[in-house]
């Protein structure tokens, strides 16, 4: 029996159209699917990519702390170093000073007098001595005062005692050491040389 189609064709071809718009309507959205996968992983390789960037920055920056911790660990040993020479520097120039000064306090020192103690502290010097007469105190700190290497004499102490029927004065003198500034170390050195080999017996 021949195949009768009852349909009307209006029908037929708003079917036909039907499934042609559902076709391009699946088709739409496979598209918009895969363009919306593709943006995504666009960007993912993108926050992948920052990220691997991130991360070497980020161990660039460990390795710059690090290195500029060494540095600054350098620059204290360098500190320290530098302190340690000047210290050695400052004594090395010290030595010479306190030879002379010793040498200066027994050429100023008189006849008759001998000294107990000697204390110093900077440049104060505290001189604790026994003399035959207080004139005799008064004529050691004249000659403190004509030095170039001691300098203002301040008699703290006198007090006069006697032993074995003799009477003494026991004193307390306080006076500065005179440190040469470096630019005329070599004169007064030269000068302080020959004052020093005059006063020596």
């Amino acid at each position: 029996m021949a195949h009768i189609n009852l349909l009307p064709w209006r029908a037929e071809i708003r079917r036909q159209q039907k499934k042609k718009f559902l076709s391009i309507l699946g088709l739409s959205a496979v598209a918009a699917c895969g363009i919306v996968a593709l943006v995504q992983w666009h960007f993912n390789q993108r926050i992948a990519y920052q990220g691997s960037r991130n991360a070497r920055l980020e161990a660039e920056i460990a390795t710059l702390d690090k290195k500029i911790e060494e540095i600054k660990t350098l620059e204290r040993e360098k500190e320290r170093l530098v302190k340690r020479i000047e210290a050695i520097q400052t004594l090395e120039a010290n030595r010479p000073l306190v030879v002379r000064l010793f040498d200066e306090i027994v050429n100023t020192l008189p006849e008759g007098m001998f000294l107990t103690n000697i204390n110093q502290s900077g440049t104060a010097i505290t001189i604790q001595g026994t003399a035959q007469s207080q004139t005799r105190v008064s004529s050691y700190m004249r000659n403190i005062e004509a030095s170039k290497w001691v300098t203002k004499p301040k008699l703290d102490v006198v007090q006069t005692t006697s032993k074995e029927g003799e009477r003494l004065s026991d004193f307390t003198l306080q006076v500065e050491q005179v440190v040469p500034k470096p630019q005329g170390d070599s004169g007064t050195e030269a000068s302080g040389s020959s004052a020093g080999s005059g006063g020596t017996p």
